[in-house]
């Protein structure tokens, strides 16, 4: 009778705590840490091209362009910080071979990990593009090109002058209108950069939360 209550206990107990349950928490470890750096390398990649592109007319402008690379690179630092915490919340197994990793703690950790790497990919795939025409169209504004040029304009950069002295001598009142236009897309992109971040932010919230659920085993 004894015996027969030892291994009714076990079966109940095997499907909430299986060997395989630490693989699906790791599994949430590497989307978290996967996904949110992949996220992060596609706002850098598409971000620091529009960035140096505009910098060879206009270099001054790229110190103040390089925030779109800051911000995307921010998204890696959040996978790190969910995929240390899942990682640091799976417990080795004892020396009697007793698993104290549940099922229910693992699918936790991989809605975790999913959670917050994917909401970086879609942040960080959002501030590249939005970096990208974004510090294309503040370069143009400051270089004064136009990007729909009118026949007698077609000369491409061939028109466009080599310092700022140049560009100031013959009025100062579209020198004053187009800093003035190029700090209103300054402006808008920026804005647009921030709702960007939060995605991946709101991602790490709910991350952080899911995280912390979990049941083990060895309680009785």
């Amino acid at each position: 009778m004894e015996s027969y209550r030892f291994l009714h206990k076990l079966d109940i107990a095997e499907p909430l705590c299986p060997s395989y349950a630490v693989s699906i928490g790791y599994i949430g470890v590497v989307a978290a840490a996967a996904l949110s750096n992949f996220g992060a390398a596609w706002g850098t990649w598409k971000s620091g091209v529009s960035v140096l592109h505009t910098g060879i007319r206009h270099p001054s402008s790229v110190m103040k362009n390089i925030i779109p690379i800051v911000m995307a690179g921010v998204i890696g630092i959040y996978g790190l910080i969910v995929a240390v915490i899942l990682a640091e919340s799976i417990p080795t197994p004892s020396k009697n071979r007793d698993n104290a990793y549940s099922i229910y703690t693992a699918m936790a950790h991989l809605c975790a990990g999913l959670c917050c790497g994917a909401s970086g990919l879609a942040a960080g795939g959002c501030i590249g593009i939005v970096g990208d025409y974004g510090v294309r169209a503040v370069g143009y504004r400051a270089s004064q090109i136009s990007l729909f040029p009118s026949s007698a304009e077609k000369q491409g950069y061939s028109s466009i002058p080599d310092n700022d002295h140049d560009m100031t001598g013959g009025g100062g009142g579209d020198t004053m209108g187009g800093q003035e236009d190029q700090s209103k897309l300054f402006v808008g992109m920026l804005i647009m950069l921030i709702f960007s971040e939060a995605l991946a932010l709101y991602g790490l919230i709910v991350a952080l939360i899911v995280s912390q659920h979990s049941y083990s085993c060895l309680e009785g």
